[in-house]
């Protein structure tokens, strides 16, 4: 999930977005699925999805190198009730559209070192694209140090008139499914123009994704095809983050998700079983980005606070 954005509804497409295919290559309809407790999603208080109806979708195939997915939710709470949902973000860039009781319509969230914090209150909705590596430096002229740590409105102004200019479009085109196709044909446009440090960034993230035991490292850049540097600059120059942070980072993930849905795990066979050296590491790395022990969080998730 990610911070805010919606808009105004015709379907023209405006201020030089760029071409859309006409639907040739890509499928009118995405798989959808609800986004579960037990998933590994960067969210630390995972009982608390239900109450957004929180569903995910896929890419079209064309659309998957610059497309992670797409994901929506919608909440009506109970006046004067609030929700401090805090997530250990997936180190991708993300693109929300939000209506209601919302910070802004449009909103960028780059990769984030701590885990962020979301208030949440009244009703509303959110439709939220995730970015692979490759996404926004080829839908912009962004950089991902340029939004690093920083949850961000999206104006025709700033941080890019290109990103604002395609949300607006995606806003107008209606509901989930409708959205999904505009954003699935201009990303299959746009991927045309990766390159093979683009596909590099990807495939990395991929094979982590796919082990998270792996840290960064030589092992990994053989098993992606390429040398330690290609490596690192690939992933500099799309998420702003070295391969040893991404990596940790996809592994924090996991820690949170055994932590809340395995409570017959201890905290020990968790650090052994994703690599860390011992407990006292996993416990330093746990607390640096999510502010508390594993213990600690394991704790607030029985209590349900």
């Amino acid at each position: 999930m990610s911070g805010p954005s919606v808009c105004g509804p015709d379907r023209s497409w405006c201020c030089g977005v760029g071409p859309v295919l006409q639907n040739s290559d890509v499928r009118q309809t995405s798989d959808e699925e609800p986004i579960l407790p037990r998933d590994r999603h960067g969210v630390l208080h995972p009982a608390n999805l239900p109450r957004f109806a929180a569903r995910r979708y896929s890419p079209s195939p064309a659309a998957a190198t610059l497309v992670d997915g797409y994901w929506e939710v919608s909440w009506r709470l109970p006046p004067g009730e609030s929700i401090r949902q805090r997530v250990i973000e997936f180190p991708a860039i993300t693109l929300t559209l939000e209506s209601g009781e919302v910070p802004a319509p449009l909103v960028l969230t780059g990769v984030h070192s701590r885990a962020w914090v979301r208030e949440i209150s009244g009703e509303g909705t959110a439709f939220g694209i995730r970015l692979r590596p490759a996404g926004i430096v080829l839908l912009g002229g962004l950089t991902p140090q340029q939004v690093a740590d920083r949850t961000v409105p999206v104006t025709a102004d700033d941080p890019d008139p290109a990103v604002h200019a395609l949300l607006v479009a995606v806003a107008r085109a209606g509901d989930a499914a409708g959205r999904i196709r505009l954003m699935d044909d201009h990303a299959a446009a746009a991927a045309s123009r990766a390159g093979e440090l683009h596909l590099l960034a990807n495939r990395v993230v991929d094979r982590l994704l796919a082990d998270v035991h792996r840290p960064g490292g030589a092992e990994l850049a053989g098993l992606v095809g390429a040398g330690e540097r290609s490596v690192q600059r690939a992933l500099r120059a799309t998420l702003g983050r070295g391969p040893t942070w991404v990596a940790r980072r996809i592994r924090l993930q996991e820690v949170a998700r055994l932590l809340a849905t395995r409570p017959d795990l201890d905290i020990t066979s968790v650090a052994a079983d994703l690599g860390y050296t011992d407990q006292a590491h996993l416990t330093t790395d746990f607390r640096g980005v999510a502010g508390v022990t594993p213990a600690a969080y394991r704790r607030s998730v029985v209590a349900g606070s």
